[in-house]
């Protein structure tokens, strides 16, 4: 599955194309409109979200709520469009600290930083998430599960990881993606008072994938590991400026004997382990453990008291571009993260039990966890 997404972020529309998406797959679409939604939520999140209630629309690809084999297009209508299409404005030339706009700028060689904005913008996950909530449907009736929550925001977070099992309602019911809610109120404390000091906050989250087979992903070439192309993922993601797998930050200080998951078999159970700070990837591949993924986001650029820059062509001093923006959006980015990581584990799938229709690849899926079952 590959696909490609177009669009501004005042322009009319969001456009994505999804190319090798199997056939015989029912597509919910409230499924897809309940993934967008989502992802607006949060603590935290601009004005931006007062305007927009995404939808999507579905141009081809998908006839009487079944997909077809041929590619999947659609697009996300900018409600916010009709306010900026007769907009005026001189050019912007005080780039932010930390964004795209500077660099954007001299590598196109363009005439102001609005056409940097546009498609640098966040905005362009919401077409993101929608192509993440066609793999989830893909990934559901295969058994596979993706989950995400907020592990901290600033120097605020959980003690210990939480457990997904353990009453994931906690989480989808916050408005931070918090399961704690002694955590929580700490944490919209924390934002209003950045809000009022005009600057923003980052933090960290970890998304979960449950039911992934053994053998997803491959050592043989470093471009067909399951890791690497799951980093590449989440860095790809507005803002993430690191990524983990597992204990990844902590396995420097560990141990081999503390860190490595020690294997054992029992009859009734198959093989299993005790632990898992590989976050169920191994050597690049899947060991059939649950995969998890941290992630952690720096504060957004855009800053309403604004930061030290220079105009790009006069070289005076000048504060930065003041946006119209969010305070935090870590909530937002685990639900990106959701996405994101459906969209590589539904790619790897592809590859190990085929690509063009779901019976077969449940098919084929199932004759491959008989054999590792009767090992």
């Amino acid at each position: 599955m590959r696909f490609l997404t177009s669009g501004r972020s005042h322009g009319k529309a969001l456009v994505g194309i999804i190319d090798n998406y199997p056939s015989g797959i029912k597509i919910d679409i409230s499924i897809i409109n309940k993934e967008l939604g989502r992802r607006q939520k949060g603590y935290g999140r601009g004005g931006r979200m007062d305007i927009e209630k995404d939808k999507i629309d579905i141009i081809a690809g998908v006839n009487n709520d079944i997909s077809t084999g041929s590619p999947i297009s659609f697009i996300i209508e900018n409600k916010d469009w009709k306010n900026w299409k007769y907009r005026k404005e001189e050019p912007i030339l005080n780039p932010r600290p930390g964004h795209a706009d500077f660099t954007g700028f001299i590598k196109y060689r363009l005439e102001s930083i609005r056409d940097v904005i546009e498609r640098s913008s966040a905005r362009e996950t919401a077409a993101r998430t929608t192509i993440g909530a066609f793999a989830k449907i893909f990934l559901s009736a295969l058994g596979i599960k993706i989950y995400s929550y907020v592990k901290s925001i600033g120097n605020i977070g959980l003690g210990n990881d939480f457990k997904i099992n353990n009453n994931y309602n906690l989480v989808e019911n916050s408005d931070i993606r918090v399961p704690d809610p002694y955590i929580e109120t700490k944490i919209i404390e924390e934002i209003k008072k950045a809000k009022e000091e005009g600057t923003t906050l980052g933090g960290s989250f970890k998304v979960i994938a449950k039911g992934v087979p053994p053998g997803i992903g491959s050592y043989a070439q470093w471009d067909r590991k399951l890791d690497s192309k799951i980093a590449e993922a989440f860095m790809s993601i507005p803002a993430i400026k690191a990524v983990e797998i597992g204990e990844g930050f902590n396995s420097g200080k560990m141990k081999g004997a503390e860190f490595h998951d020690e294997i054992f078999y029992e009859k009734n159970k198959g093989f299993y382990r005790k632990t898992n700070n590989a976050g169920g990837i191994e050597a690049g591949m899947s060991n059939g453990q649950d995969i998890i993924i941290g992630a952690t986001m720096k504060p957004i650029p855009t800053t309403r008291k604004g930061l030290k820059t220079v105009n790009i062509l006069s070289k005076e001093k000048e504060v930065s571009l003041k946006e119209r923006s969010d305070i935090c959006a870590v909530p937002s980015a685990s639900i990106i993260g959701e996405a994101v990581l459906a969209i590589v584990i539904a790619n790897f799938i592809q590859e190990k039990f085929g690509n063009d229709n779901l019976v077969e690849i449940q098919e084929n899926m199932e004759n491959y966890l008989k054999y590792y079952r009767n090992i």
